[in-house]
């Protein structure tokens, strides 16, 4: 998945306990950043960052993360860890999409699903899942669409509709699958009704080279959406995004520069790079 965009998971405390869990249990795995406010690590090649923002928001299946995996051996692995403390969403089992599958919880809130099969030359091992559900029902390809225009580097790679089914399902989405940035995504429509939508407990970082690229994603992506705090916005179909430059984590990181920077960003909207020097 590509190094600059690349999920965000909002925690309440336990960050360091929950990277350790998740780069132990997948092989190739490392830690980049690890301190009481932000952990990033990359598991099997997908980046992912844990924020320890505090109980404002909580985590759903909204998004979720799909693994690949090639045994069912691994399958169970991962399916007994996950559900150590967690719970299923869909038991471990075979469907018509697979011959052995699983939705679970963890013990931290995060969704996995996990699916045997085998890894095409390129694929990522794990992908993000969106599920668009209640009022955003019926939008995951047009949400694949518009993501694939705002992003210069994209392109749709598979589309499975449901068709000669229940009237109000023809043509939504039952599977998609699309690539923004070098990062490989999943979009769904989930028919019937829901206790969980997108919200900020699972976000996507957007870093950015230059001031250029913030002001462009800032405003592509919160265009029918709304525009939050230090960075974050929500897009039209819900979404949250965090568009930052990608020198944030050093001014951050450096003794001599982070209070200033920090100080600076606490009181941002769009990020403007001039103001955190």
């Amino acid at each position: 998945m590509s190094k600059h965009l690349y999920p965000c998971l909002w925690f309440n405390g336990n960050i360091a306990a929950a990277t350790q869990f998740y780069c132990d249990l997948f092989e190739n795995s490392t830690i980049q950043a690890n301190n009481e406010i932000v952990t990033k690590f990359e598991i099997e090649g997908t980046a992912i960052k844990l924020l320890n923002g505090g109980a404002i928001f909580t985590k759903n299946a909204s998004i979720s993360l799909f693994v690949k995996c090639t045994s069912k051996q691994e399958v169970e692995k991962l399916w007994h860890a996950f559900m150590d403390g967690g719970k299923a969403m869909m038991q471990l089992g075979e469907y018509p999409w697979s011959p052995y599958y699983a939705w679970v919880e963890d013990k931290y809130g995060m969704s996995w699903q996990l699916i045997l099969g085998e890894l095409q030359e390129g694929e990522q091992k794990i992908t993000p899942s969106m599920l668009f559900t209640n009022n955003v029902f019926g939008r995951a390809q047009e949400a694949m669409q518009w993501y694939t225009h705002v992003f210069k580097t994209s392109k749709n790679v598979y589309i499975d509709q449901y068709k000669d089914a229940d009237p109000n399902l023809d043509g939504k989405l039952k599977f998609g699958s699309f690539e923004i940035q070098e990062a490989q995504m999943v979009a769904m429509d989930g028919p019937g009704k829901h206790l969980f939508q997108f919200n900020e407990g699972i976000s996507f970082v957007v870093e950015c080279k230059d001031q250029s690229e913030v002001d462009y994603y800032w405003d592509m992506l919160s265009e029918g959406g709304y525009e939050g705090q230090c960075g974050w916005l929500k897009d039209k179909f819900g979404v949250s995004w965090q568009i930052i430059p990608i020198e944030l984590n050093t001014l951050m990181s450096k003794r001599d520069t982070a209070e200033k920077a920090r100080n600076a960003f606490m009181k941002m909207t769009k990020i403007i790079i001039k103001d955190l020097y």
